[in-house]
């Protein structure tokens, strides 16, 4: 489902979602409101993107969005007023939700804004990341909680964390040569590209 948000008094303006070329949304997943897709992006069954609170939300080329991932944010928008607490910049553009490229949301993760997850980033399965900012070429295992913390570029955060301080992120451990999950994301962006292709192919 694609459609239109509603006017509200955290949302004057009513938008439509902006869906890249080679992207699929499937009929059981959810995109709303002001939501920017990028080119082939996997929005995979019963995922919820929801830009009708916070806004705008942003999935950037090549990244997938698995079954049960829900994308949603903090009001940035009230009586008319932008309420920049609740917004983040990346590139110059103010955004409730900035998700970079070739980035996957894995099984039921939750991105809710104020959020940031940087290009070429894994989150594991049932992962929560709100108030926080991902760096890039990231892993995070199955299992966290990132509640207010900034996570440096090229860390692994271990399975079942809950990284809640500053202190906490800058001391998690650097991705090397053998960490196992070095090269997990390439996987699975080769696999969800070839399924958005596919399924289009099919319509």
């Amino acid at each position: 489902m694609i459609e239109k948000n509603v006017q509200t008094d955290f949302s004057a303006k009513v938008s439509e979602p902006v869906i890249g070329a080679g992207s699929y949304v499937h009929p059981l997943a959810a995109v709303i409101g002001n939501v920017i897709l990028g080119k082939n992006v996997m929005v995979a069954p019963t995922a919820c993107v929801r830009g009708d609170e916070g806004q705008p939300l942003h999935v950037g080329d090549d990244s997938n969005v698995q079954d049960g991932v829900v994308i949603h944010a903090l009001e940035t928008e009230q009586d008319g007023k932008p309420v920049e607490k609740n917004m983040t910049e990346v590139n110059g553009k103010k955004y409730a939700v900035y998700v970079g490229h070739r980035v996957s949301l894995a099984h039921q993760v939750q991105i809710h804004g104020p959020a940031v997850v940087m290009d070429d980033t894994f989150v594991g399965m049932k992962v929560l990341v709100f108030k926080s900012f991902v760096g890039k070429n990231c892993v995070i295992e199955p299992g966290v909680i990132l509640m207010g913390v900034k996570i440096a570029d090229g860390r692994f955060v271990p399975v079942g964390s809950v990284i809640k301080t500053q202190a906490e992120a800058d001391a998690l451990p650097v991705i090397t040569a053998d960490y196992p999950l070095k090269e997990m994301n390439k996987g699975v962006l080769h696999v969800n590209k070839a399924l958005a292709k596919g399924y289009l192919a099919v319509k």
